[in-house]
């Protein structure tokens, strides 16, 4: 186990439990690269608000991670500002999507599906997501699905 000092923190352990951490003040992470580390995804954060935990679960086999991990911010308002700023950047050539661990399951179901169709081959999710956030809160990120035809779908609040 690998314990962390942030500074204004104190010491917290990497896999801590998430009874014991705080939801609303961390973030979910996914479609992580095989080489990002806990240790990257600290520096990573850190720039955008005081990290107080990583933790990134690993196969109990292989011991690699499962392409996902959480980052516990000091308050809620750094977890949402990291979420903003962060969501969709790309690691090691991968778009991230970074999001609330502790997202409103209600939430998910109000709201609309948008289709969009014939989809220049540059267009990512990051641009359609700066697209489309204009025009309200995006419940789930977008996601390109690449074919002989492209297309992806947006997800909005009412």
């Amino acid at each position: 186990m690998t314990t962390r000092i942030a500074p204004g923190v104190g010491a917290n352990l990497l896999g801590q439990h998430s009874a014991e951490r705080n939801q609303d003040a961390t973030a979910y992470v996914g479609n992580l690269d095989p080489q990002v580390s806990e240790e990257l995804l600290w520096e990573l954060f850190v720039q955008a608000g005081p990290v107080v935990n990583v933790y990134v679960p690993k196969d109990r086999v292989t011991n690699l991670h499962q392409g996902y991990g959480f980052v516990e911010f000091r308050s809620e308002e750094d977890a949402d500002y990291a979420i903003k700023v962060l969501n969709m950047i790309k690691l090691y050539g991968k778009p991230i999507r970074v999001n609330k661990a502790s997202q409103d399951k209600k939430s998910l179901d109000v709201g609309a599906n948008l289709f969009i169709g014939n989809l220049d081959p540059d267009v990512d999710e990051k641009l359609l997501h700066d697209t489309f956030s204009a025009f309200g809160v995006i419940v789930t990120n977008p996601k390109v699905i690449i074919s002989y035809v492209c297309f992806s779908f947006a997800i909005h609040e009412s």
